[in-house]
């Protein structure tokens, strides 16, 4: 009603648009998410730091700078790895709440499921622990791409190429994150599962099978690549 619109000039409503930021996405990814967002004003936009932001729903007035939305961002990852990181578990091989954040977005491109953030995490921290190196793919990835889709299935020569981000090829961490992860990828890596796990391989329906020892990896890797020629039999 006319009566309802001048109460809400009177008292300076503003109608929000709202922004979802997916969990794993890169700072590229992130740019032409917010490039694309109506009404956001993107003209002075800077770019934050890879794992700098949190990824979540943000909520914005038309007109509103893009560098005002980034730094409710930034505030928000800051806010939750700091409370995060004052509880963590005691004798995680990381030195600073950066590589927390770090291991968190491998943890985030590794798995979308959610029962199982805390037994990769676990992996990794595990790995550190021993001296191995991380071997993850995603990683592999981020160095070819930058933080876009590889756009088609990773392969051997990607493996073998020498960038700052190849686990396969570098020792620890790499030296920066590789994509901004959630709050539950941040909290497995804080909260690990205890297992002694060392290894996991896809599963075939969407999750990973995990082991200890090398022989049990090597079986399931077996198993894996079988339910894969079968699937392609049937395709």
């Amino acid at each position: 009603t006319v009566e309802e619109i001048l109460r809400r000039l009177q008292e300076g409503k503003t109608y929000l648009r709202r922004v979802s930021v997916p969990e794993g996405y890169s700072i590229l990814e992130l740019e032409q998410l917010l490039l694309n967002c109506f009404g956001l004003d993107t003209s002075e936009m800077y770019l934050p730091a890879e794992g700098s932001i949190l990824p979540e729903t943000y909520f914005y007035s038309r007109g509103e700078k893009a560098n005002k939305l980034i730094a409710r961002m930034e505030k928000s990852m800051t806010e939750i790895l700091d409370s995060g990181w004052k509880s963590r578990l005691k004798d995680l091989p990381l030195e600073t709440p950066y590589q927390a954040v770090v291991l968190a977005s491998i943890v985030e491109k590794e798995t979308g499921i959610a029962e199982e953030r805390a037994q990769v995490a676990a992996v990794f921290l595990n790995r550190l622990r021993k001296n191995m190196r991380l071997q993850s793919d995603p990683t592999v990835i981020y160095g070819v791409t930058g933080g876009l889709p590889l756009g088609r299935p990773i392969t051997r020569t990607d493996l073998k190429t020498e960038t700052g981000y190849n686990t396969y090829r570098i020792n620890g961490l790499p030296p920066t994150p590789i994509a901004n992860p959630g709050k539950a990828s941040i909290e497995a890596v804080l909260h690990p599962a205890d297992t002694p796990f060392l290894y996991f391989v896809a599963n075939g329906s969407g999750g990973h099978t995990f082991a200890t020892t090398l022989a049990e990896h090597n079986k399931n890797v077996r198993a894996w690549r079988q339910s894969r020629a079968q699937a392609a039999q049937k395709d």
